[in-house]
């Protein structure tokens, strides 16, 4: 069918949501509208859906998630007896509502499905389908993207984001269903009335923070340390579980912007809510620099991500998550090993875009770093791999340069709250030597050199979007730069090709993780530039790393490379 017909048909079928029928009926008259709802289906990626909320087969409503349901539930059946799923959903608008009907569909397609009661963090799913012993769990979230997003996670039973393997066979069964016959469906209370749907106990919950309290290093130290926090959720799920743990460990002096406290899925104050972005914490920052506390958290809608800013006399300084991860593995090598409680052969695994001064920490401390894919449930997988060979007590910690961390092994994915705690340890433990978190990072530095690490997102919206991403990595692949910024090429990496070629010696290796739309340009004095078109949104992500003796000295070369790499791809 053409975008007409969808849209005809649409206006038959979908008339189970008043939102959708008052849409549909308002573009009836604009064609390109219509066709930007409907010249394609929502896809369902190697992580779930993502889109803008809204009619149509290219939108997040309830028919899709239906339609993407049951193909999750087909794979279920097929390959578990008896199968159940976890799910758990954030603040955003309607997240509540998809949520429901995908635990609908579950419940006809004889699943248990299992729910929390309340808007709950991604960790907090991953934990509970390992906790219940679940077949797959579901988080309905867009994460960190504006409003009008909203989206579907996909994890397995080890609680971990799907592999490309079983996403490609979840696919499969999708694309078999009709959008409007294909789901079984019954109404949420039916399968409650029905015991097919049951709430996610308390129980679960307590036995998360124990989980995550189990990871601390000197948390005895935090209560007498005199540690003050200014804390953001950004109208998200991280308000409870966040604050219940640093009451927990003993940070006490705690301020919530209140603006940002409740769940509000307009996000208003914050059109990003994203930690990475300043624009989403200048709210934060303005209540920092009246309560001038040790530091600024700030954790996403999912709770997954965390940023943080570090006061500094009258000003409050940006902490990169490069930087924060850096200083978590550093602290938690130095303390453990001090403290005698290093697990022989231990493990740290980050991904291919995340700061090179890991491995000079790992190396330090004779830690072994594993470089993985771009995606925390690769780092998810490896500590799967190593509790298949009961080692999973190696691994001491993971992350990644977009502020996802991971300390523990009881959830397979980043973990805000844990993550919020950590931070919060290791600013109280340094408060009680006489240092902040500035002066920790910059001893770091000292040790270990000055690493410059800079995102750079260039958006391609719209239905010629997808095509200029492909066009721009098309034309790197076939013409990689001879030099950028000054800085010759060294080494080209072709991540979809699995293959690394040395420039000046012609020589190829064999790249050994699994094939990726992933380009790395190795220059001169180690500096490195990757890119690779975003899986959750549409963008084309660059990632520079620079290093010298001096941040003004990385920053001057930073700037130079991403003024003449922008010119190379037309932005």
């Amino acid at each position: 069918m053409d975008e007409m017909q969808l849209y005809t048909l649409w206006t038959q079928k979908a008339t189970e949501d008043k939102d959708l029928i008052e849409e549909l009926a308002s573009i009836k008259d604009d064609s390109d509208a219509i066709k930007d709802r409907f010249y394609r289906n929502l896809e369902f990626g190697t992580g779930g859906l993502r889109g803008t909320i809204g009619a149509g087969t290219y939108r997040m409503n309830i028919y899709t998630v239906r339609r993407a349901t049951q193909g999750l539930a087909d794979y279920v059946n097929g390959s578990y007896k008896n199968g159940s799923v976890a799910i758990s959903y954030d603040s955003r608008i309607k997240s509540d509502v998809f949520a429901k009907a995908a635990a609908g569909v579950l419940a006809a397609n004889g699943i248990k499905a299992y729910i929390y009661k309340e808007l709950m963090p991604t960790p907090c799913l991953s934990f509970a389908v390992r906790a219940l012993g679940c077949s797959a769990g579901i988080m309905v979230t867009a994460s960190h993207n504006p409003a009008k997003y909203n989206g579907y996670k996909a994890y397995g039973a080890d609680g971990c984001q799907i592999t490309l393997d079983v996403a490609n066979i979840v696919i499969n069964k999708i694309n078999s269903v009709d959008m409007f016959e294909g789901p079984k469906y019954i109404s949420f209370e039916e399968g409650l009335a029905n015991g097919m749907i049951s709430y996610i106990g308390d129980e679960v919950i307590e036995d998360y923070y124990k989980n995550v309290l189990a990871q601390g290093i000197h948390t005895d130290l935090v209560k007498d340390s005199g540690l003050k926090v200014v804390y953001t959720p950004l109208n998200g799920t991280g308000n409870k579980p966040v604050r219940t743990i640093l009451d927990r460990i003993g940070v006490k002096d705690v301020t919530v912007v209140p603006e940002q406290e409740n769940p509000d899925g307009n996000f208003t104050t914050c059109p990003y809510p994203n930690p990475e972005i300043r624009e989403a914490l200048e709210l934060g920052l303005k209540l920092s620099k009246e309560v001038k506390p040790d530091l600024l958290l700030a954790t996403d809608p999912d709770a997954d991500r965390v940023g943080i800013a570090v006061s500094s006399g009258d000003d409050v300084v940006l902490f990169s998550g490069n930087e924060v991860g850096a200083m978590l593995l550093e602290y938690i090598c130095e303390e453990r090993t001090k403290l005698g409680t290093m697990p022989k052969n231990p493990i740290a695994v980050k991904t291919i875009v995340t700061t090179k001064i890991a491995a000079a920490i790992a190396k330090n401390y004779g830690v072994e770093l594993i470089d993985v894919l771009t995606g925390f449930k690769f780092i998810g997988e490896q500590i799967g791999f190593l509790e298949e060979k009961g080692e999973e007590d190696r691994y001491i910690f993971g992350f990644e340069e977009s502020y996802g961390y991971l300390a523990g092994t009881y959830v397979r994915d980043k973990d805000a709250v844990v993550a919020s705690m950590l931070i919060c340890e290791m600013a109280a433990y340094y408060r009680t030597k006489g240092m902040t978190l500035i002066e920790a990072r910059d001893r770091m530095y000292q040790k270990y050199g000055v690493y410059k690490h800079m995102l750079g997102s260039f958006t391609c919206e719209g239905i010629t979007g997808m095509e200029r991403m492909k066009e721009i990595m098309t034309s790197l692949r076939t013409n990689p730069p001879k030099s950028v910024g000054g800085l010759s090429l060294v080494e080209f990496s072709d991540y979809a090709a699995s293959v690394t070629k040395n420039i000046k010696t012609g020589a190829e290796t064999a790249i050994t993780l699994p094939k990726s739309d992933v380009l790395v340009f190795a220059l001169e004095n180690e500096a490195t530039i990757i890119i690779r078109p975003s899986g959750t949104e549409p963008k084309i992500k660059v990632y520079y790393t620079t290093t010298g003796k001096t941040q003004e000295e990385a920053t001057a070369l930073y700037e130079k490379l991403d003024a003449e790499f922008r010119t190379i791809l037309g932005f």
